[in-house]
């Protein structure tokens, strides 16, 4: 809920921007009036300041939660290992289990090559994935109002609403195509497969004007592919907790407005982690294809 220090826009700009720490330009007017002698290293006060900072800034709260929702995927699937029986399981085994077998069934019915990568990989990126986007349903004044009383003056808590967060898992399944294409087709089957389709011919002169065309359309479509995957599960939840945001401003009629979003946004936020882990495997396998 907004406070009556905050207009409505301050409170949904304060919500939507990131704990930035990075280095601030000599010479720089901060957010105080004071003026910088010299490069300086700091949190950012405002949009104004992250931007200053330039690439080099990073956003401290959609790593630490990001890190902190990892851990506890880890260490929980590590505790259900270690305390796994045969007998009758308990209602946490019996979870995990479920949550091991649909991805490891979905792995069998997507993916076609052999690796012995690609399940665990899956499993890790539907269950981190969705426990970021899980972050959504926490309600949206909570921690960012635990974080002003301590003196920490933003505190995002989904990462998945961070493109930073999207666009580093996204390439870094991008890495994996890349290396699983080379690997299993060769270097020169890898740049076969961007100059020599779609557009063939026998003829070997016409196929040469056809090479720089099929290069630029294939490498569209090899660079499309992170980006997609980024951008669809960032403009999803990003949208989701801005209606989150909106709903607050309502005040204490948010309730029922918030639990019927809510209710909605758990398919989203499944949905999600779900197609992101698909299309990996889907990409994976492609790129295990060998013509």
């Amino acid at each position: 809920m907004a406070s009556s220090g905050q207009t409505s826009s301050e409170y949904i700009v304060h919500h939507l921007q990131n704990l930035t720490y990075g280095q601030l330009p000599a010479g720089f007017e901060r957010y105080d009036g004071s003026v910088l002698s010299e490069a300086t290293w700091t949190i950012a006060h405002g949009a104004e300041e992250a931007q200053a900072m330039g690439f080099w800034a990073f956003h401290v709260d959609s790593l630490f939660w990001s890190v902190f929702l990892g851990l506890i995927f880890i260490g929980l699937f590590r505790y259900v290992a270690k305390k796994a029986t045969s007998g009758v399981p308990g209602g946490l085994q019996n979870l995990v289990e479920t949550i091991v077998e649909f991805v490891d069934g979905s792995v069998k019915d997507t993916f076609h090559g052999k690796s012995k990568v690609i399940a665990p990989l899956a499993l890790t990126i539907f269950v981190w994935v969705f426990l970021m986007n899980l972050m959504d349903l926490v309600p949206v004044d909570w921690i960012p109002g635990l974080a002003m009383l301590v003196g920490i003056p933003y505190m995002k808590i989904v990462p998945s609403t961070d493109p930073n967060i999207t666009l580093g898992l996204s390439l870094s399944v991008f890495a994996l195509i890349i290396f699983y294409s080379i690997k299993v087709k060769g270097i020169g089957g890898f740049i076969g497969e961007l100059t020599l389709h779609p557009f063939n011919s026998p003829n070997k002169a016409v196929q040469a004007l056809f090479i720089p065309v099929n290069f630029l359309l294939e490498s569209v479509t090899l660079i499309a592919k992170p980006i997609s995957l980024a951008l669809r599960l960032f403009g999803n939840l990003y949208a989701g907790e801005l209606l989150f945001i909106l709903i607050a401003l309502v005040g204490w009629f948010q309730l029922p407005m918030h639990f019927l979003w809510a209710v909605f946004h758990i398919l989203v936020i499944t949905l999600q982690a779900f197609i992101f882990m698909m299309l990996t495997i889907v990409y994976l396998s492609m790129a295990h294809e060998d013509h």
